[in-house]
This record gives C-alpha cells, structure tokens and sequence, in this order.
C-alpha cells in the first residue's frame, strides 16, 4: 500500500483517525524509498472493512453519532501497488447541554464550588461530546472532593445523548463520606540487606514529604509529595499508597504507604568526547564521581572533571601548520541540600574551575597571540519547582578570570577581571516530554544584575526572555519554534561600543609598537578602553550562532566584529605580512580579516524546524533561523537576518540525542540591502565576515540533545 487518506474530515485531524486503523501505508526509508529497513503493509480487504467500521465507532467517540464512512477507493497505482482512500461523512456533533450533580446540598460552599468547577472543566458547555472526557469527568469529581478531605468518595456519572437535538446530558452522584486526616507515614524498600550503609535514612525524606499526621487528607498534598521524593534524585519510582480501611469509620485517620524503588547513592562515569568545528579542533575526556547521600541527609555531591587539549591550529578546513597543543581542563562541582530553608526548596553551591583559550578568530595568522583565561566561579542559591510546571532558582554569582598566555607574550592591556551578580532564573514547562517534545510550550528567562553594590568590574542588567512551541503534525512528526530577545544595558562599559568598533582598526594600527609618530596618550587611552571593553564584552555580552542556535554559522559567529587588540599581531610589519593590515584602511577585504567577534548588547533570534522520525531511534530535521547581536542598546534589527537553512539528522542514545546538522546562510537575506554576506562586510566590517567551507557559507553543527 503506496498511502491510505482518510476524506473530508473538518471536525476532526484525518492523522489521529488513520492512528486508529490497522490498514496503512508502508513506511519509506528517508521518506523516499519503500522496503528499505521496513516491511510493506499488504492491502488486505477484509481489514480494511473492519477498519471503516473502526473510523465510524471513532467519530462516535468524539461526538459525531451520525457519522458513516460510506466509500473506500482502492486506486492501483502499478500492478503491485495501490492507494487506499476512506470517504468520510461526518455528521453534526452533539454538543454538552446540561450537568446535574446529585449529593452536594450538605457539602460546606467551597467543596460545592469545587465540584462544580470541576465539572464544568471537563464538560464544557457547548463542547462536543467526547467519551474520553467523559470518562476522566468522573475523575475529575472525585479529585475534587479528594483533594479536600474527603478520601472515601465516591463517583457514578450517566451520560444521555438526544441523538434528535444532538445534545447530550450528564448525571453524577456523589457520595462524600466522611472527612478524613492523614495517619501514621511508613516506608518499603529503603532497606538494603546486602548494603546496609546503602539504606536511605528516613528523615529527609519525611521532610520532603511534608505531610503532617493529624492533617486534613488530600490527593492534591499526596501528588506534590511524589514529586518532591522524585525530585530528590535516589529513587527510580515512588508511589504513595493510602490505605483505606471499608466501611469506613466516623472519623477516619487514613495511613500511608509509601513503595520507592531506590537507584545508585553512588556512580562513577568516564567518558570522552572530541570537537572540530571552523574555530578549533579539541579531544577531552570525561570523570565524573556523584554521591547522593553524602554526608548523610540525601545531599547531592557531583564532581566532574574534564582535561582536554586543543590542537592549534587545526580546524574543520585547515589542517596544517605546525601543532602547538594548548591543554585545557574545566572542572565542575555541584552539592545540592535538599528541604532547605523548607520542605520543597533545595539549596545548591556549584563553584568551576576552569583552564582554557580564548579562540574566536577563523583563520589566525601564524604565531599570533593565544591569549587564556583562569575562571573561578562560584554560583550558589535556593531553587524550588511549584506545581511541577514551575522551576524558580534565586542564586548568586562570584566569578574570576585571570589571563595569561599561551603563545607569545601577554598583552598589558587584559586585566583580570571580576563579575558578581544575582540571577533570577524561571521555566515554565508545559511539553509534554523534556527530552522528546512533540506538543507543548515552554518559556524561560534569565535576570542578572551585576556591579552595583555588588561590586565587581562589570555594572549592567542582562536580561534573556525566550518562548518554545511545539505543534504536533502527525504521527512522529513536529514542528517546534523558539524565539528569544536578550537586552544588556551598561553603565561602566561598551558606551559608544559600535563607535568603538568602527573605528578599533585605527586605534589598533596607530598605537602598534613601531608605528610612525609614535602614539599619542589619547591613542593609547583609546587602545586601553577599546582592550576593557572586548574584554568585558566577551564574558557579558551576547552572542549567537553554533548548534543550539543559528546553526549556519559557527560558533559566536552572529555577532558585532571589531578589532581585537590582544589578538592582533603586535606590529604594524607583522600584520602586512600575516594578511591583517589594521594600517591598510583603504582596502576593505584585508580589514575585514581583522574583526572578530566580540559581543553585542542587543540579540534576538528566531529558529523553525521540523522534525520527523525515520527508522527506530533515528530521525530527521529541516531548519531555518535567524537571528542578529547589535552593537548598540535597545537595538531589534529585524533587517539583520542571518537567515541560514538546512538539515540535520539524529540518533537516539542514553545520554540523548546525538544531533549533526547543516546549515546554508541564505546570501541575499543576511544583511537586508546587500547580495551577500560578503558585500555586507566590505561596506561595514563590524557585520563580521564568516568562514566558508570549500568556499561554501555553511557550516557544521554537533550536538547532543535536541536544538531546542
């Protein structure tokens, strides 16, 4: 079977009716070719009988009693093959009419209001009539009643159905028993025989439970419990089990249960992992040591080491020149409390120490400076999930980078420099999966303010909004947006930054060692704000473009360029001869090899992608994003599109998908007014120029985890 369509539906997506039927098409390899790593579904008429009666007791699931799949096409394509068409006559749908709840009168208001509401949430007046909805209804009720004390009611719905006046009625009866408390709280599978110092002690977990015995019982305190024991990390399930004693008595006190499966306390994981993309080539490993009960109390203790050397100067498109191995390491360590401060709140310390290059230039001339950064940093607060949609963490940020250097001497002008901050960070999570969206929205923000009276180099408010939807389109396909807006006010740096740009290639040329006349204390004061400012820039400012973002370019690619004075090379004989001539301002492409990336105040992006799954734990993407950095505050330029398409393919691992993408920057939408990336930054370098491969403006993308 070359396809089956199901015809002239318009109450209902003809994808969720063909889910419900067994006659359907064979599956095509890459969506191209049949019976490649697939079996063919064979036409089979008696199936496909049934299968029209299958539709028909589907639309009358979802309220369309009159419905009737009246023809089914079966159209020979070639001799072997044939297209299955199922012709569909809907009929009107009954609409929900009138809820009547028996049993409620002697309910004090408010669980009379909630029962009601709870009603009216399932059945909405004037929906369609929906048995799936029906069903939950009577849930529904029952939670509500539930969730207020009352833990031995009952539910009976009825539901009538005028197939004349296409209306449908619901009856429920309630009966709410008597109020209950909360009792006595014991706990299974804790114990560990084998491993007794393995057991997990009770009272953490008694206090992220937070149910008090003698308490008013509720589902609603029972399901936040579950969450809070799972969001604690050491146990693979939990569930919560009252037991409830028939008949029950006057005043019922009503135990529970609470059944956990335990995971590892303990865990070593190595590993490895390597990155060749248009700035560098790096090869690291991976040691990882995590303890989930250290010091007792069920406190989280992660270390993660990771040493790693980067081969300079080999890159995607250039693997020659003499190597000049620059080792790096970062170190992460994580403790997080949990029942801080109370019972829900964890408390978290995650100081870094970090060792690496400041790599940021596509093609650096040989023997230029490599400049790097010791990081400290020490982030610590309290984060809390509400509701299990809500994630709020109130932290705060010291960090450190001292430079130092690689290759060739360091340059007086960088300094080391200190940022301290506050940072508010909230997620509101409605996918339906964290790893695999296929429905859902997601929004998320980050707020940092630094300086102030909280000292530090930088004083500035950085703020980052973002929103993700997820639409599904059929069955194993999505399409998912994100758009983003970061805005960077400053106060101590970057004032007149594009000025500052514009014209970095003059102040680097005239106050170059040997330059004639030598320069002024103005030139060199120049110099100095211009190295302050890219150096500060480089930590605070934006940046876009790599594989979670705009996948067409490399990584920082999207972003202000200017000239950066520490990694110029230091006279004005030597940037003849490496191909950057700061001093040659009157030809456009050797200055433009100059500017490099260096960070902007404004950023917004927006990225499509569809997404499909092709054969078990591979699939398949088609992309297009855009997005722009402006040198300038308050700065939407919506006419700077990096417009960049492509596609990409996943595979499916423990640790997430393994994602290679490839994008193509569409030239005539990257600066508007300009037939090329090229054009944009022969007439202002601060567009930036970027890397091609074999002359090709694509790039390569490596990830894991989804883009978004």
């Amino acid at each position: 079977m070359d396809s089956v369509r199901i015809l002239n539906t318009h109450e209902l997506d003809s994808a969720a009716i063909e889910d419900k039927i067994a006659t359907e098409a064979s599956t095509k390899f890459l969506f191209l070719f049949q019976g490649i790593a697939y079996d063919y579904f064979v036409y089979d008429e008696a199936t496909l009988q049934r299968d029209m009666a299958r539709v028909e007791r589907f639309y009358r699931s979802k309220g369309f009693f009159d419905a009737h799949a009246r023809v089914a096409h079966v159209l020979q394509v070639s001799p072997r093959h044939v297209r299955i068409e199922i012709l569909v006559d809907e009929g009107p749908p009954t609409r929900n009419r009138k809820i009547t709840i028996a049993g409620i009168d002697a309910l004090p208001s408010n669980v009379a209001a909630a029962v009601h509401q709870a009603a009216q949430t399932a059945l909405v007046d004037g929906g369609r009539f929906d048995e799936t909805r029906f069903k939950d209804s009577e849930d529904a009720l029952k939670k509500a009643l539930t969730d207020l004390g009352y833990a031995y009611a009952t539910v009976e719905a009825q539901a009538e159905v005028d197939i004349g006046t296409h209306c449908a009625d619901y009856g429920f009866k309630i009966v709410p028993g008597p109020m209950a408390t909360f009792g006595p709280i014991t706990f299974q599978g804790l114990d560990r025989p084998a491993a007794p110092k393995n057991s997990i002690p009770e009272a953490p977990l008694l206090r992220a439970i937070d149910i008090a015995p003698g308490a008013t019982y509720s589902t609603a305190q029972i399901d936040e419990a579950t969450q809070a024991l799972l969001d604690l990390g050491v146990f693979a399930s939990v569930q919560i089990v009252p037991a409830l004693v028939r008949p029950p008595p006057d005043h019922p006190s009503v135990p529970l249960t609470v059944k956990v499966e335990p995971g590892r306390l303990r865990q070593v994981t190595l590993g490895g992992g390597f990155e060749i993309d248009e700035i560098k080539t790096e090869i690291h490993g991976i040691a990882q040591w995590e303890n989930r009960n250290f010091l007792g109390g069920l406190r989280d203790f992660r270390a993660t080491f990771q040493p790693g050397v980067v081969l300079y100067p080999y890159r995607f498109d250039n693997l020659k020149g003499s190597l000049r191995p620059l080792p790096e390491e970062r170190l992460r360590t994580e403790l997080r409390q949990p029942g801080f401060i109370e019972a829900r709140t964890t408390g978290f310390l995650r100081p870094e120490f970090n060792i690496f290059p400041m790599l940021v230039e596509i093609n650096p001339p040989p023997n230029s400076p490599v400049p790097g950064f010791f990081e400290v940093k020490v982030p610590i607060g309290v984060e809390r999930t509400f509701w299990k949609r809500l994630y709020v963490a109130l932290g705060y940020t010291f960090q450190i980078e001292a430079p130092f250097s690689y290759i060739d001497s360091l340059d007086p002008g960088l300094r080391t420099v200190t940022f301290s901050f506050p940072e508010l960070v909230t997620h509101l999570d409605f996918r339906d999966s964290a790893t695999h969206p296929h429905a859902g929205i997601y929004l998320g923000n980050s707020l940092q303010v630094a300086g102030g009276i909280f000292g530090g180099t930088a004083t500035d408010v950085r703020v980052q909004p973002e929103v993700r939807t997820y639409l599904p389109i059929a069955r194993g396909v999505t399409f998912a947006t994100r758009a983003s807006v970061g805005f960077l006010w400053s106060s101590n740096y970057g004032k007149g930054w594009n000025s500052e740009l514009e014209n970095s290639a003059t102040t680097v040329a005239n106050s170059s060692s040997g330059v004639t006349p030598p320069p002024t204390a103005t030139l060199e004061q120049a110099r100095a704000t211009l190295e302050h400012d890219v150096e500060t820039m480089y930590f605070r400012g934006f940046f876009s473009g790599g594989p979670t973002t705009n996948r067409g370019f490399p990584l920082l690619g999207v972003s202000p360029h200017g000239v950066i004075p520490f990694l110029n090379p230091g006279t004005a004989s030597q940037q003849v001869t490496f191909g950057c001539d700061t001093n040659n301002t009157q030809t456009a492409q050797p200055l433009a090899q100059c500017f490099l990336p260096v960070g902007g105040f404004t950023l917004w992006e927006f990225q499509n992608e569809l997404r499909a799954e092709i054969a078990g734990p591979l699939s398949g993407a088609v992309f297009c994003d855009m997005g722009d950095v402006s040198p300038q505050e308050g700065d939407i330029r919506l006419g700077h599109l990096h417009l960049s398409c492509g596609i990409g393919a996943a595979y499916d691992t423990p640790v997430g998908p393994i994602r290679l993408d490839l994008g193509y920057r569409v030239q005539p939408l990257q600066v508007l007014g300009f037939r090329s990336e090229t054009a944009a930054s022969n007439a202002d370098p601060v567009n930036g120029l970027q890397p091609t491969i074999f002359k090709i403006p694509v790039a390569l993308a490596v990830g894991i985890g989804q883009a978004f």
